[in-house]
Parts: C-alpha cells; structure tokens; sequence
C-alpha cells in the first residue's frame, strides 16, 4: 500500500477503565509512528461531523451520545498513526466493529462490549481507508498539532483569541 496515516480514536469507555495504555502498547505492534496526539473533550458538532456519513441510521444518536461521553467520560484520546499500511495494520489490530464478532485477541475483541440497550462500546475508532483517513486527521487535528507534515499545506495569518499560561 505504501505510506498512510490513519486517525485512531481512543473512546470514552476506553479511558474511564484506564484501558489507554494496554492500547498503545497493542498499536505499537503495528511499527507505526504516532505523529499527533491530544485528549480531546468531544462537543456534538465534531461528533456529527465524524459520524456523518452515518446519520441515517437507526443507532446515529446513541453514537453520538457515546463518543461525547454522556455514558462515561467526556473525553477521547485522539492520535495519528503514520507508516506503510498504516490503515490496514491498525484496523487489523482493532478488530471487528462489533466486539462479539471481534478476534478475541484484537483491542475490540478483548475490551468491547454490547450494552443491554445495545451500544456498540468498542474502546476504539480507526479510519477505514485513506480519503477517510484524511478528512478525519483533518477534523480533529490542525496541520500544527502534528510533528510531520503528512498532507500540503499553507500559510495563512489569522487573528483569533487563544489562551495563555497566566
């Protein structure tokens, strides 16, 4: 395939059962580079727009509600995984969406579950293939927040109120 980058997404119920560790020790199998990682606090808007393309369905507003936190923490670990076959190897080791069809062995396998009411808490989101990969490492980080430059970009000054160390 060549060199990928592939957004992984540590979710909610990952971090609340301080799973972030056994994770990226899982990834590292892979050989891959992480060139970008932040926690993020997921607003209704970003999740949306993450889960856009599957707005239409059923279980659209249970997605929503889980990956900004109403059920565990409101917080995600947000990451960019760069190298060869990037996306392959990480969705590989992720296993299945659904965490009972997932290789017990993969990160959804081990550590997902079904809930009763039937949310899908598979502890980690992976782009499934590069145009993904680009708009969702567009979405959730700025071209400044990774440490390679992985797509083209520009210069542009702006004014805009950020905050600072008091």
């Amino acid at each position: 395939m060549g060199i990928e980058q592939t957004l992984v997404l540590i979710k909610p119920d990952g971090l609340v059962k301080s799973l972030t560790g056994n994770i990226i020790s899982k990834l590292s199998e892979t050989e891959l580079k992480i060139v970008g990682a932040k926690i993020v606090r997921v607003s209704r808007e970003l999740a949306e727009e993450h889960y856009k393309h599957l707005k239409d369905k059923p279980f659209f507003e249970e997605l929503i509600k889980y990956i900004c936190g109403e059920y565990h923490t409101r917080r995600v670990l947000a990451m960019v995984y760069h190298g060869d076959n990037a996306i392959a190897k990480v969705r590989r080791i992720a296993g299945d969406t659904n965490p009972e069809e997932a290789d017990p062995i993969s990160i959804r396998g081990k550590y997902g579950r079904i809930t009763t009411s039937g949310v899908y808490e598979n502890v980690i989101h992976a782009s499934e293939n590069p145009k993904e990969a680009e708009r969702e490492i567009k979405l959730w980080f700025r071209p400044d927040e990774l440490v390679e430059r992985i797509y083209p970009v520009i210069k542009k000054t702006e004014v805009r109120e950020v905050l600072i160390w008091k």
